[in-house]
């Protein structure tokens, strides 16, 4: 079974969130994704600065298999991508909690965060 942080909220879509403080998180792909994607081979990054609603897809992850959009998890301004990903996307399939992550965003609601997962109920939902 894929790893899931406790510490993380999770989306259906496979996608983490990490407060780093009460308006600013990490975002990125799960262990499962990418595990189901394979060998990722290139990472379209979301511009800074963009205003993005939840829901919307504001990245692309290309493996060798296939390609995701990566919706973001909650509304907010994108604030800095992760710029090694450019050269070296198969972070993503090494260290997709800690080195792997795509974006960072200032979350303009926190209540979107009461319709993310926590891990448990985002592993169930791997299995079904």
């Amino acid at each position: 079974m894929s790893a899931a942080p406790e510490e993380l909220y999770y989306t259906a879509a496979h996608v983490w969130l990490q407060l780093e403080d009460d308006h600013h998180a990490r975002v990125g792909i799960t262990d499962f994704a990418q595990s189901q994607l394979g060998d990722v081979v290139f990472v379209e990054l979301p511009e800074v600065t963009s205003v993005v609603s939840t829901g919307e897809e504001v990245s692309l992850v290309e493996s060798v298999k296939t390609a995701s959009d990566i919706p973001t998890p909650v509304s907010g301004v994108i604030t800095v991508v992760n710029e090694a990903l450019r050269t070296t996307p198969e972070l993503i399939n090494s260290s997709p909690y800690d080195k792997g992550w795509i974006f960072k965003i200032r979350i303009s609601n926190k209540g979107e965060l009461s319709d993310l997962l926590g891990a448990g109920d985002y592993l169930e939902s791997c299995v079904d």
